[in-house]
């Protein structure tokens, strides 16, 4: 069974150490959850957003998927294209 990770997305939004945290719970997983807390977006626009910001700062290796106001990010061996 795969390990996931669960991270945490406050009212700071995608910050450098949010990324740079993200980075670090891959070196040990290929699958990471992240719960958008309410005070960081409202609607689903702005998590769509989010979750666009976050996948251009990971690069081409990372899928994301949206469910409710979760965020799973998985990463690939190879580059998805």
């Amino acid at each position: 069974m795969p390990v996931i990770r669960e991270i945490q997305l406050g009212k700071n939004g995608v910050t450098e150490n949010f990324i740079n945290s993200l980075k670090n719970q891959f070196n040990n997983c290929n699958n990471v959850r992240i719960s958008v807390l309410r005070n960081c977006c409202r609607d689903k626009k702005e998590l769509e957003e989010i979750t666009k910001k976050i996948l251009s700062e990971l690069g081409e290796k990372y899928t994301a998927r949206i469910i409710g106001f979760t965020i799973v990010l998985r990463k690939w061996r190879r580059e998805r294209g």
